[in-house]
This record gives structure tokens, C-alpha cells and sequence, in this order.
């Protein structure tokens, strides 16, 4: 068998109740969560009973789906299965960093939830958006965006697929015209346009909320949203904080990954939307999700076998 990486959802797949089966099957996961409550009250009660309506303010899901995130990576540790590699998109990142030890825990913990508040307050003051762009190359949306002033590319997840970020009053225009040129444009339901210059005063706010940590050598290597590379030491606060206002680099970095070796991914957290884009980037590898006791059951009897 080849190798294995651990992929740390982002933002979008959150549900009311995420994490509580987990939380009641695993003791490592179980920790995670006790940790969190620790520095942020309530945060498993959020995760466990909150209304969807809730847990989706940037806020609030960031904390929440990192728990989940790496309480299921942790529940996967503790039933002895270790991945050779790790990758987060966006929130996801600062997850996959904490599980192969560059931060601690709760440094990782304290960090996403200030990246939160940081993301949500950028995308309050500007009014923006994204919409996920299919159907045509990267090429052609990325001159679509360069003749709409204030729309950029920003997460690149698989073949045909990119996801622009853009002013309110100037996406219209420009998902006209993508489909037009044969694409099909679909808004997203997110609170602002998230890895983009709109994110400035939050890669800020975050390098500074960074400022005071001292990153350990990773455990494994990790690689980066910004480049898709793995982190190199002295470059961790440096890539996590470009990492917001720029683009998300997913399909290179399943890529990368691939040709390093890895035939294996399982996507941690909640929801299969890496699953789906890595699926579409190579169907040759094999791709599974874990998200609660019965999917970390699944998981853990395919890998040992």
C-alpha cells in the first residue's frame, strides 16, 4: 500500500450535532473537546445542540469545525492509525498544523478561534461574496476576473472548478459572463469573500495573534495552501497568514501529495467535500471520510486491513 494523508475540512459542511458521536466513542477526541471548553466555554455545546443558523456565523464555525477536525484525526491516532502526511483547506490548515505538532492543541485552538473573528470582521466591511466557477479552465476565469475589477480567484479544488471571491455589485456581471463563455456559475452561501485582498485586515490581525507562539518541527509534513508545498521551518507564521488573503491551491497540493506517494486520503471532519474534489483531480486513489463513530469504525477497519 502506498501512503496516507489526512485531509482537515474547511468551512461549509457544518451541521447541528457535528462531533458529539465522536466525542461519546473516543477519549482523544473526547480531550479535544474538553480542551476547547477549556479556553472558549460552550464550544461543544455549540457543536452538539446549536442551530445550524448559529454554528455557520464565521465566528462560531471556525472554532467548532477545527474541534471536529481534529478530534477525528486524534480518534484515528488513538486507534493506531498515523497518516505520513497532512493538508487543511483554509480553517482546515490551522487543524492540520496542531495535529502534526507544530502548535499545541490549544495554541491551535486559540489561534482559529481569533482567525475567526478576524475573518468575520473583514468580511462585515466590505460587502463581497464567492461563487464557485465550473465548466471552464482556469485560464479563461482567470481573464474573466481580470476585466471585472474587484472579482478574484481564489480557491483552485479540482478540474473545472474554481471559486472566485468578489464585490456584491460586481459578481453579477461577471457570473453573467462566465456563463456565457460556457460555465456554470453557482453563489456560495459564505459570509464574505474569504482568501482574497478583501481578507487584508484579518492576515493582520492574525499575525499577530501569531506573533507570540513558537512553532515546533513538524511531526510529518504538512503541506501549505499558499504554495502546496510543505511548511518549511521558520515560514509557519508566514504561510498561515498569507494563507488568508490568497488562494487556496488545492488541486496542486492533492497533486503534489499524489506524486509524493500518497494513494491514500481520508478527509477528517465533517462532510466529503474533499473526498468529492480530490475524487475529481485522480479517481485512481482511494478516498474516505471520518466525521463520527460510525464513519472512524469504517475507517479504521479499511486501514487495518
Amino acid at each position: 500500500m502506498g501512503k496516507i494523508a489526512f485531509v482537515f475540512s474547511g468551512q461549509g459542511a457544518q451541521f447541528s450535532g457535528m462531533g458529539k458521536s465522536l466525542f461519546e466513542a473516543s477519549a482523544a477526541a473526547r480531550g479535544v473537546f474538553e480542551m476547547a471548553d477549556a479556553i472558549r466555554p460552550g464550544t461543544s455545546k455549540q457543536c452538539f445542540e446549536a442551530e445550524l443558523a448559529e454554528i455557520s456565523v464565521t465566528k462560531n464555525t471556525q472554532p467548532c469545525l477545527f474541534c471536529v477536525d481534529l478530534a477525528a484525526a486524534e480518534a484515528l491516532r488513538e486507534a493506531g492509525i498515523t497518516p505520513d502526511f497532512a493538508a487543511g483547506f483554509s480553517l482546515g490548515e490551522v487543524a492540520a498544523v496542531t495535529f502534526a505538532g507544530i502548535f499545541s492543541p490549544a495554541e491551535g485552538f486559540a489561534l482559529v478561534v481569533q482567525r475567526g473573528l478576524a475573518m468575520q470582521e473583514a468580511a462585515e466591511a466590505v460587502e463581497s461574496g464567492m461563487a464557485a466557477v465550473m465548466k471552464l479552465d482556469n485560464a479563461k476565469v482567470e481573464a474573466l476576473c481580470a476585466a471585472h475589477p474587484g472579482v478574484y480567484p481564489v480557491n483552485y479544488n479540482c478540474p473545472g472548478q474554481l471559486v472566485v471571491a468578489g464585490k456584491k455589485d460586481a459578481l453579477p456581471a461577471f457570473l453573467e459572463e462566465a456563463a456565457a463563455a460556457g460555465g456554470r456559475a453557482v453563489p456560495l452561501n459564505v459570509s464574505g469573500g474569504f482568501h482574497s485582498p478583501f481578507m487584508e485586515s484579518a492576515a493582520e490581525k492574525l499575525a499577530e495573534a501569531l506573533e507570540p507562539l513558537a512553532p515546533k518541527a513538524a511531526a510529518i509534513p504538512v503541506y501549505a495552501n499558499f504554495d502546496a508545498c510543505p511548511y518549511t521551518p521558520g515560514r509557519e507564521k508566514e504561510l498561515l497568514t498569507k494563507q488568508v488573503k490568497n488562494p487556496v491551491r488545492w488541486q496542486q497540493t492533492v497533486e503534489n501529495l499524489i506524486a509524493a506517494g500518497v494513494d491514500t486520503f481520508v478527509e477528517v471532519g465533517t462532510g466529503k467535500t474533499l473526498c468529492g474534489l480530490i475524487r475529481r483531480t485522480d479517481r485512481n486513489v482511494r478516498v474516505m471520510n471520518v466525521e463520527d463513530a460510525e464513519t472512524l469504525a469504517a475507517a479504521v477497519q479499511t486501514l487495518r486491513g
